[in-house]
């Protein structure tokens, strides 16, 4: 098993940066692919971010192309996302996820999952 545990969501003003980290455990780290995904309320969970085992290789979503940046620090089994100029519209509750595979975008792809964490863009 994989276990998840994401921290760094919180509250911030339009415009504002957060930084969100995830810490896996249970497997060895370099094997799995690494996403985001985010949920607001009454919406799909709808992909974010995804990084390689390796760190080779990065897909974004439109949305927040140019603003959000993942990376993983693999000596930590850590994986970042680093969000900047955030808007209203990037509030949701932000999940980690895992796969022993190449990257998806499509959440039924991953088989581990961090609870999430809150993030709140104010206007």
């Amino acid at each position: 098993q994989v276990h998840l545990v994401e921290s760094g969501g919180g509250l911030v003003q339009t415009g504002g940066s957060l930084r969100l980290s995830c810490a896996a455990s249970g497997r060895t780290f370099t094997d799995y692919a690494m996403a985001w995904f985010r949920q607001a309320p009454g919406n799909e969970r709808e992909f974010v971010t995804a990084i390689s085992g390796l760190g080779l290789r990065t897909d974004y979503a439109d949305p927040v192309k140019g603003r959000f940046t993942i990376s993983r620090d693999n000596a930590k089994s850590t994986v970042y996302l680093q969000m900047n100029s955030l808007k209203p519209e990037d509030t949701a509750v932000y999940y980690c996820a895992a796969r022993d595979s190449h990257t998806s975008r499509h959440v039924d792809d991953y088989a581990y999952w961090g609870q999430g964490t809150q993030v709140t863009v104010s206007s």
